[in-house]
């Protein structure tokens, strides 16, 4: 089992200053996110958007990392095993350590890029419209940091579940950024503005 993933490189043609791998949500694809990557104005920066692995049941051309109308998650496993060896593998194909990489997503993608990325070493995470669909156990620190955007009238990942996910991440010692916004479930132009901060804070000049 594998995916298809989308490689933006730096409009810079320099090597990238670092990584951004965005995850979409359920019922998308990894076309859907690739118009946002200019608006972001990170020219310094290599974007991989894979396409998650399995077919949406209802939507022709979407993808899903795993089957939210089953009680079981259908398919979340090997998701999560795919993903997890794919982003390791990522230094030897594209010279960028994970350490220099952040991963986000929107929504299930959200879900995915915190189940994996809060036991790797990346430079940050980023939940759009996300949440957690386990508990994570056994965190080791130091952990990345997390960036929490959520809409207050999100009608499909209630603001709710931002707020558990970001209680329970503060309460493991993630340094955290939280951003609610008068939205739904949707990204919106100043979101980006958020993102982008945040990914040249945690991957610019400077870090180490």
């Amino acid at each position: 089992m594998s995916f298809e993933v989308i490689s933006i490189p730096p409009a810079t043609n320099q090597p990238p200053a670092g990584l951004v791998v965005f995850l979409h949500g359920w019922g998308a694809n990894a076309r859907s996110f690739a118009p946002l990557v200019p608006a972001l104005d990170l020219p310094n920066y290599q974007f991989l958007l894979p396409d998650a692995p399995f077919n949406h049941p209802e939507v022709p051309g979407a993808m899903m990392w795993y089957d939210l109308e089953t009680e079981d998650y259908q398919g979340l496993e090997q998701s999560q095993e795919l993903l997890r060896n794919w982003l390791q593998s990522l230094e030897s194909t594209t010279g960028v350590p994970l350490s220099s990489t952040i991963l986000g997503g929107f929504s299930q993608g959200g879900a995915m890029a915190l189940d994996i990325g809060l036991t790797l070493p990346l430079a940050g995470l980023i939940s759009l419209s996300g949440y957690l669909h386990r508990t994570p156990q056994d965190l080791e620190p130091p952990l990345p940091a997390v960036l929490i955007v959520h809409g207050k009238q999100d009608a499909v990942v209630p603001i709710s579940a931002a707020n558990r996910l970001r209680d329970y991440l503060l309460m493991q010692g993630t340094p955290m950024h939280y951003k609610e916004f008068e939205m739904g479930h949707e990204i919106v132009p100043e979101v980006l503005e958020v993102v982008r901060d945040f990914i040249f804070v945690n991957t610019g000049p400077g870090v180490t």
